[in-house]
């Protein structure tokens, strides 16, 4: 089986035209396809308002109780359930899940070293046959970044890392291919700038940027897991704008690929 998981970021999730024009382009990629979203910039939004003001650590959110309560409501419920809907119109037979529904994706929370995420989720066990039963029946799983232990408890999981777990669990039988959509034209040397895109990143130059703080924020965990994903087996990862997601998935030019073997950036 063929499959293709697509991870879609808050940015364009905010912006109503955005969001729709991907969802038409996602309806239009061919064969079986899971979508994964995050919802960030919305939480931190409904979060403020109230009165719930975010924390980020290189990236990261750190994740109280009423935090946990505003990013369930926000991911799991409007912002899920918008997408199905939308995809549904399309003609796709959409299903939105959290990873506790049908123990689809279990987690377990984060111990504490240098940093106290709080209820946030490190993914442990991604169930592959029901997936395969859901793609097989042509339902085009849509996944909200929120996970569950097993022991009750909901955890918030960063939605890259979510995509990664499971194009990893199910490039072990099937051909895989991962795509990172967001708003910016993929690796870029000077983030204001798209004509300084990276077309392809290997690890070498991925530590070399980061020194240089050229990569930071966000984009360590999203590049993280796409060399996480590439070297347990997935076949292509690429990282661009969410409207360049054809152009990449019939492999023309675009984006930022990220490649295993070793050359310099210059």
């Amino acid at each position: 089986m063929k499959i293709s998981i697509v991870k879609i970021g808050g940015n364009v999730i905010d912006d109503p035209a955005k969001l729709q024009e991907f969802l038409m382009l996602f309806a239009r990629l061919e064969g079986k396809k899971i979508l994964v979203h995050g919802g960030g910039v919305m939480a931190s939004k409904f979060g403020q308002q109230l009165g719930i003001e975010p924390k980020m650590v290189d990236g990261r959110r750190i994740t109280d109780e009423a935090t946990l309560d505003v990013v369930t409501m926000v991911y799991a419920g409007m912002i899920n359930k918008k997408i199905v809907a939308k995809l549904q119109q399309l003609e796709q037979n959409a299903m939105g899940f959290t990873g506790a529904d049908g123990n689809l994706i279990r987690s377990a929370k984060r111990p504490v070293k240098d940093i106290d995420y709080g209820f946030v989720g490190d993914v442990k066990e991604v169930d592959t046959e029901l997936m395969e039963v859901l793609l097989e029946k042509d339902v085009v799983p849509v996944f909200s970044a929120i996970t569950h232990d097993r022991k009750g408890n909901l955890l918030n999981t960063n939605a890259d890392t979510i995509a990664s777990e499971i194009a990893t669990a199910m490039a072990v039988k099937h051909t895989v291919r991962l795509y990172f959509c967001f708003n910016k034209a993929g690796v870029l040397i000077d983030e204001h700038n798209d004509d300084s895109l990276v077309p392809k990143i290997n690890e070498d130059i991925y530590d070399e940027l980061k020194r240089d703080n050229v990569i930071h924020s966000g984009m360590i965990p999203k590049l993280d897991n796409a060399f996480s994903a590439l070297h347990k087996g997935v076949s292509n990862v690429w990282l661009g704008k969410a409207e360049n997601l054809i152009l990449a998935s019939k492999g023309k030019k675009s984006g930022t690929n990220i490649e295993r073997h070793r050359y310099d950036l210059y």
